[in-house]
């Protein structure tokens, strides 16, 4: 995750206004030690495709408002995660291409998502967000690490946290890993304590 100082994840809605190269090295550099990174729909709307090399990807989307056509379907490895009350036709065209799992609600059971991939031999999850999504795995217990990127600029206005949803049932306490400055960007590795 990527945030300003003052906590803001996008600048007017931009997301890439806060990284910078060492940013998008580093992104890739921890994707590579994953064996399955997952998203929210409106974070992966972002991509037109996904990089050769990286591993799986799993989007999280209720309403499977998704570009099944699209390249990020391309190699037969993408899988979603969707609810039973998802739309049938968008479900059955999913199924066309990609893995699809099925819970009962993705928003409120993504840790039982989280189990059935872990029992497919998925092992390293990298959650790359949205805020709600990564919200959800907090709220699950599947947060066990939180690698972000300090940004040095504060932008104001309402921007989202890296974390948007309801208070946890219990603050989860984390402890500092690593702190690296480059430049003028930090990036820090807290692990669940």
């Amino acid at each position: 995750m990527i945030a300003t100082l003052d906590g803001g994840i996008q600048y007017k809605g931009d997301t890439g206004a806060l990284g910078y190269p060492g940013d998008h090295a580093l992104m890739t550099g921890l994707r590579s030690l994953a064996d399955l990174v997952v998203m929210g729909a409106a974070t992966v709307r972002e991509y037109d495709s996904w990089p050769d090399g990286a591993p799986p990807l799993a989007i999280v989307s209720r309403s499977l408002d998704l570009d099944f056509d699209g390249g990020l379907f391309d190699d037969g490895r993408t899988i979603v995660i969707t609810a039973e009350r998802a739309p049938a036709d968008r479900l059955e065209h999913a199924r066309e291409r990609a893995d699809v799992l099925v819970t009962g609600d993705a928003s409120t059971d993504i840790g039982a998502a989280l189990d059935e991939l872990a029992r497919r031999g998925h092992r390293r999850f990298l959650c790359e967000g949205g805020p709600r999504l990564l919200a959800q795995v907090a709220a699950a217990g599947w947060l066990h690490e939180l690698c972000l990127t300090l940004s040095p600029m504060i932008i104001a206005g309402g921007a989202s946290r890296i974390l948007n949803g309801p208070d946890l049932d219990v603050p989860q306490r984390m402890r500092l890993i690593h702190a690296v400055p480059d430049g003028d960007y930090l990036f820090t590795r807290y692990t669940i304590e």
